[in-house]
């Protein structure tokens, strides 16, 4: 039995998926059966001290390239696109599990759900805490929260927060930060969501939602009509096993963070799967259980390989 006769039965793939499957292994993918790929930079200290990292969570760039990360011990940091430690500050309270969304939205304010405080705390770069979205109390309530996942801003200046819980929703609010409308539930039929981790927006306004236990990314406007999905669970291209988080790169592409598959796969607008970096480890090029990735002004992805306690940054 040949190498690609094994792969097509005990994966259920036809012969021409299995092929492209092995071109994108050959081309340093990550996939199974590729050779660990080598990023352009690693990162990153254990430790609790500024500039070290504790598992961190989630991570955003500003126009500068600087990168801000939230990590398990509720603080942002922010680093040089090179991992310098530039500045950080504490959220208001803490938490063993710290906050699980982070956005630099475009009027340069540093967005956070602050997950297991049941609100948005909005600052400034410098870390000046300007408001909050949500008065903290755990609520099924519009315009209180279950956990918020992530936040992300439209052209309106409107917020959209995701978020899990008993709710499984997500919330709109306006500028000012006034209730405005929801979609979503609890569920596995379109338009529903299992732990909805984290959100990407694009020049369009079409909203990403990384619907991480229904293993697929739906795409929604404004209004909270669906407009596609994609990705079921698994690990072969195409194939999504715990979306963990979403971006848009410059070149209008959709980047995902599989927390379980320990890699990044990279997609068309309209879900078609264009590569993969990454598999389970702790050398250059491995992951433990990723997180979150962030993508700077040139294309690169900074992953955020939360259990290795560090960053590493390559093209796709």
């Amino acid at each position: 039995m040949t190498f690609g006769s094994i792969g097509v039965i005990e994966r259920g793939w036809s012969r021409r998926e299995f092929a492209a499957f092995l071109a994108c292994a050959c081309a340093g993918s990550g996939c199974d059966f590729a050779p660990t790929f080598r990023p352009d930079l690693v990162w990153g200290v254990h430790g609790i001290q500024p500039g070290r990292l504790h598992k961190p969570r989630v991570a955003a760039f500003d126009v500068d390239d600087n990168l801000y990360i939230a990590d398990l011990t509720d603080r942002v940091q922010v680093f040089d696109r090179d991992g310098k430690y530039l500045r950080g500050w504490r959220t208001p309270d803490f938490n063993v599990d710290g906050p699980s969304g982070l956005t630099v939205d475009r009027l340069g304010r540093v967005l956070v759900a602050d997950t297991h405080f049941y609100r948005v705390l909005v600052y400034s770069r410098t870390g000046e805490l300007l408001f909050q979205i949500g008065d903290g109390v755990q609520d099924t309530t519009p315009g209180r929260f279950g956990y918020p996942t992530d936040v992300v801003l439209d052209r309106d200046g409107n917020f959209y927060v995701s978020e899990y819980g008993e709710n499984d929703r997500i919330q709109v609010f306006s500028p000012e930060g006034e209730w405005l409308r929801q979609w979503g539930g609890h569920g596995y039929a379109s338009g529903e969501f299992l732990r909805p981790r984290a959100l990407a927006i694009d020049d369009n306004d079409q909203i990403y939602v990384a619907d991480s236990c229904n293993h697929r990314i739906q795409v929604f406007d404004v209004s909270g009509a669906l407009l596609r999905t994609w990705g079921s669970l698994g690990s072969g291209p195409g194939e999504l096993r715990y979306p963990y988080d979403v971006a848009i790169g410059p070149d209008q592409c959709v980047y995902v963070c599989e927390y379980a598959n320990n890699r990044v796969q990279k997609f068309s607008l309209d879900g078609k799967s264009l590569g993969m970096r990454g598999r389970a480890g702790r050398g250059p090029g491995e992951f433990n259980y990723p997180w979150a990735l962030a993508i700077d002004r040139s294309g690169s992805v900074s992953l955020i390989d939360s259990d290795n306690h560090r960053v590493q940054r390559f093209r796709m």
